[in-house]
């Protein structure tokens, strides 16, 4: 589909979900193309990929660090 700037403006809510649905979607001034709507890809973040999938226990971080983990923390060493 190709439409004028004018028709752009006048119609961008349907031009941008005939875009959404796969449609090529060309902007022209006057006869001559000069701009395409095309959608941006969604990627969705999903909480708990992992789960059930990483054996064994990680390191509780409420535990209180030994002497020696805590000197290397802070550079004393």
């Amino acid at each position: 589909m190709q439409v004028t700037i004018h028709a752009a403006k006048t119609n961008l809510s349907k031009l941008i979900d005939a875009a959404l649905s796969g449609e090529e979607v060309v902007i022209a001034k006057g006869h001559k193309p000069v701009v395409k709507i095309i959608p941006i890809a969604q990627s969705s973040f999903k909480i708990g990929l992992l789960k059930g999938q990483v054996a064994g226990n990680g390191p509780d971080f409420f535990e209180p660090m030994d002497e020696s983990d805590l000197a290397a923390w802070e550079g004393i060493e």
